[in-house]
């Protein structure tokens, strides 16, 4: 195996939280129906994820059924939007480009939110390639996904080290010859420093 050249990460908690989780962001419109709700909008999401149809009017149509009259925009602005980039996080991911590595993102996303992380949040410019699943056409984690991944970054599986919070997304790329590695935020960052630096890559914690 060659050297490490390039890092994938994943989004949610690995880049990025989202503050209490998803059932206290919900819990102000759906009470005791937030987690009956959630997992059956997830369920609903899974072929947008792959790019597939459109979530929004989808969603729209569920919360109505569940009687929430606050439309769907402002819902999904309050709830899919609160995103907080986790600031020793990028730390990391500036210290790796000032490295010489190639820095990537890879994550399942669909398009409204996916779009909100790239623009607003200005992912796009703090990546060298973006992964998302929606425009992949393929979500983690089928290993199509990491194939894909690999082709839009132009380098061979093997130097490129991925970091996932969910073991099956880690499982599947190894199936496809990525170097990979379980960890999220809970774990705490020094952890994920250990972690690179196993891999040959030394990342110190900010000074100060």
């Amino acid at each position: 195996m060659g050297p490490i050249r390039h890092v994938l990460f994943d989004a949610d908690g690995v880049l990025q939280d989202l503050p209490g989780g998803w059932y206290a962001a919900m819990e102000p419109y759906l009470g005791d129906s937030t987690r009956e709700f959630l997992h059956r909008t997830w369920k609903d999401e899974l072929p947008m994820l792959a790019g597939h149809g459109d979530y929004l009017p989808l969603l729209a149509a569920t919360l109505a059924e569940y009687g929430v009259e606050t439309p769907v925009e402002v819902v999904y602005q309050d709830v899919w939007h609160r995103i907080v980039p986790v600031e020793e996080s990028f730390a990391i991911v500036e210290a790796l480009r000032k490295k010489g590595y190639g820095v990537h993102l890879g994550t399942n996303q669909e398009k409204y939110r996916g779009g909100h992380m790239r623009t607003t949040l200005g992912y796009d410019d703090l990546f060298d390639v973006s992964c998302y699943s929606y425009d992949l056409g393929v979500a983690k984690p089928d290993p199509g996904f990491f194939v894909a991944a690999a082709r839009r970054i132009g380098a061979e599986p093997s130097s490129t080290l991925f970091i996932d919070d969910s073991l099956p997304n880690v499982e599947a790329a190894r199936s496809v010859g990525f170097v990979a590695e379980r960890w999220d935020l809970s774990q705490g960052h020094g952890t994920l420093r250990a972690l690179l630096l196993e891999r040959g890559i030394e990342v110190l914690p900010p000074s100060g």
